[in-house]
């Protein structure tokens, strides 16, 4: 089988009715911070809130009876999971699913709930791989791949048909990367559609293997990233050549960056990305002037993040935009001073969220306290009104956190 867009629209075919044909709409609010026409693909809108259900399910469906009836098994920590576990459960199939040992619980109750027997094993996906082929191997089952699969890149691909249906004139596509299974996919079938197109890739810069197997140099991989669906230290052998043929470069984005595109997605578009489904938005940003007056569409991959993550990256973005900070003010250990302290950050418009005494533990005199104050503002501006307003009253203060010891 040779990947073209008569496969990919095959793969729509089969995936229809089954798999959701997901919104892809104007954004104009980033539109105008990007300085170009965003339209957002929204795949973390699929009912496992990811596109992994595409391949998925084209892959179950191409299996004989036999080895349906043997079952599947697959590695991951996640989308790739969930995508497969949901389709076997509906079409009958018995599914393994091996995962990492710390893999986040969520992920693995939900693969679980999707009647998938789950098995923790690895400290990361390359050892589970390994073990769930020896299981495909002991146990006849089929192994169902994340990317490396030519009906796995199919479906994928449908991602793109759909993107250009509604939008037929884009300039660009810009594709989160992980083994390269989606971004083959679109740009198979967005080049056969529209030659001019551009397809962009983006990936971690913790984890730019694509670009290192396309630069020919060795990968330099690892590290923690938000971003951990596209944390893939090797890429596909089959998604390499489409990649290297139809895709115009990759873009690797930091983890600030990252950060800030899961924030600007659920403030502004009101939906949840992760950080691989946000990456997109996050090289779109980062990379002004290649996309510039250009109509441009961009894969919210998935999204799956784990609450607790997602609440200190909306957190982190509101201290980053100075919405929120903590500062600290050297005050007399004396009565009413505290109250004058709150009085002026009031005045001044800002509202106190937590608030320190500190008398016994601080570097300062007996007769003196340091008083921090974690303090919600409109934006860094009014931080700083706020700060020259208790300046003003003669107090010494400064922000605390990853600014400058002076602070606003």
């Amino acid at each position: 089988m040779t990947i073209t867009l008569d496969t990919v629209r095959e793969a729509q075919r089969l995936i229809e009715g089954a798999v959701s044909r997901t919104p892809f709409e104007h954004s104009r609010t980033l539109s105008r911070l990007c300085g170009a026409e965003i339209f957002l693909k929204l795949e973390n809108l699929q009912y496992t809130a990811s596109f992994k259900d595409r391949g998925a399910l084209v892959k179950l469906l191409s299996l004989t009876d036999a080895q349906r009836g043997a079952g599947v098994v697959a590695a991951s920590a996640g989308n790739h999971a969930q995508g497969v576990a949901y389709h076997a459960e509906r079409l009958g199939i018995p599914a393994t699913i091996v995962m990492p040992v710390h893999t986040p619980f969520t992920k693995v109750v939900r693969t679980r709930d999707f009647g998938a027997t789950v098995v923790l094993h690895g400290e990361g996906v390359a050892e589970a791989k390994q073990h769930a082929l020896e299981l495909g191997q002991r146990g006849g089952l089929t192994f169902v791949h994340p990317y490396d699969d030519e009906k796995i890149i199919a479906g994928q691909g449908t991602v793109a048909l759909e993107m250009l249906d509604k939008v037929p004139d884009l300039d660009a596509l810009v594709v989160p990367v992980g083994g390269g299974g989606l971004i083959a996919g679109c740009a198979v079938a967005a080049k056969a559609l529209r030659p001019q197109i551009r397809v962009f890739g983006v990936e971690a810069s913790l984890f730019p293997s694509m670009d290192c197997a396309l630069r020919g140099v060795a990968p330099a991989a690892g590290g923690p990233t938000i971003a951990e669906g596209i944390a893939v230290k090797e890429p596909g052998t089959l998604t390499l050549p489409i990649i290297r043929d139809l895709v115009e470069r990759m873009l690797l984005v930091d983890e600030a960056a990252l950060e800030r595109a899961v924030q600007l997605i659920i403030e502004i578009e009101k939906t949840v990305a992760e950080g691989a489904g946000a990456a997109s938005l996050a090289a779109v940003l980062a990379n002004p002037d290649t996309f510039r007056g250009r109509r441009v569409g961009l894969v919210v991959s998935g999204g799956n993040i784990d609450s607790r993550l997602l609440a200190s990256v909306l957190m982190r973005g509101l201290a980053r935009d100075g919405r929120i900070a903590r500062v600290r003010v050297e005050i007399t250990d004396a009565p009413g001073t505290l109250a004058r302290v709150a009085g002026l950050i009031a005045e001044a418009g800002g509202n106190i969220v937590e608030i320190y005494h500190q008398r016994l533990f601080a570097d300062v005199p007996v007769k003196r306290a340091d008083l921090d104050a974690v303090i919600e503002t409109r934006d860094a501006a009014h931080l700083a009104e706020i700060m020259t307003r208790l300046r003003g009253a003669g107090l010494a203060v400064r922000q605390l956190g990853n600014t400058a010891a002076d602070g606003p």
